[in-house]
């Protein structure tokens, strides 16, 4: 990997795009948003949205197997990466709102979608505004959005601690900042730590050194927990059902979420399934990429 000059908007990013083989990078401006897209590969469409504190690198060790078969088209959610970080904009509806924008950018009419932590629950939310845009959906380490909390799940909730601390006004921000937080994310949760080189880290540290950026992670939190979370346990999206063929992934040893909340989705979806992964974290996507090129290869059935 070698550096990749691109562009940056609304706040310098003291770091080069990294460089992937055979992956391109552009901006483009969408429903009034510069996103930054990472690409690779031809064929039928394929959308990957990372989870917060990361960008389109989440997904370098996935680009050249479904690049194999796929335009494979990586975007960096407002606020985070390259892309254009706004002082406003992070409800999850909003970010899904930026997706169908960027589709009609790029001139896609449906594509096939994978998602995975906060960048999972807004392709649910995709999958559920505009069904007619999404062939299938992938999910990875995230609950789907008819969550029901009852007693052992609310116990269960110890597990997301760090959030309402990341979501606070001004030290979220500091707290981001702090590559002790983000090493305590991806290697100190994860049941695979030795596969996560330092520079991999690096790569993610740097671009949230920037202050706009920390700022953005913490409002995805802000808005969560202060705006979404009590309306999503009290059914807010129980009033529609999801049409899209879904698969969701969720790793046994998930430091994040419980297991329990991937119950009760069945009334909600037409053909949706949950397949639990033995012995793996939340970021199986970057520490066991062969196992989920796998699953996406007979699930997208080499078409998107």
């Amino acid at each position: 990997m070698g550096p990749h000059t691109g562009e940056v908007v609304k706040g310098k990013v003291n770091s080069p795009i990294p460089r992937v083989d055979g992956v391109e990078h552009r901006s483009v401006t969408a429903a009034g948003l510069q996103v930054h897209i990472a690409e690779a590969g031809s064929g039928e469409p394929l959308v990957l949205l990372h989870t917060s504190f990361e960008h389109w690198y989440a997904w370098r060790h996935l680009i050249p197997a479904l690049a194999a078969q796929h335009r494979v088209i990586c975007p960096d959610m407002r606020g985070c990466g390259w892309s254009e970080a706004p002082a406003e904009g992070y409800e999850k509806e909003r970010l899904a709102h930026d997706v169908l924008g960027l589709l009609d950018a790029l001139e896609l009419e449906r594509v096939g979608l994978v998602g995975h932590g906060m960048g999972g629950l807004v392709g649910f939310l995709v999958a559920l505004a505009a069904p007619e845009r999404v062939s299938r959906y992938l999910a990875i380490g995230i609950v789907h959005p008819w969550l029901q909390i009852d007693a052992r799940l609310a116990v269960g909730l110890w597990r997301s601690w760090y959030q309402p601390l990341v979501a606070a006004p001004g030290a979220g921000g500091w707290l981001v900042r702090r590559r002790s937080l983000l090493n305590w994310m991806l290697r100190g949760t994860s049941p695979h730590a030795e596969v996560w080189r330092d520079e991999e880290i690096d790569v993610y540290a740097q671009v949230l050194a920037d202050p706009t950026r920390a700022r953005a992670v913490s409002l995805m939190y802000r808005t969560f927990l202060m705006g979404e979370l009590l309306p999503l346990a009290r059914g807010r999206y129980r009033g529609q059902r999801l049409t899209v063929p879904t698969l969701l992934l969720f790793g046994t040893k998930d430091a994040f979420f419980s297991a329990r909340g991937l119950r009760g989705y069945e009334p909600y979806a037409d053909e949706m399934s949950v397949e639990l992964l033995e012995g793996e974290g939340h970021f199986v996507h970057e520490e066991r990429p062969e196992l989920i090129s796998a699953r996406a290869e007979r699930f997208f059935g080499g078409r998107a």
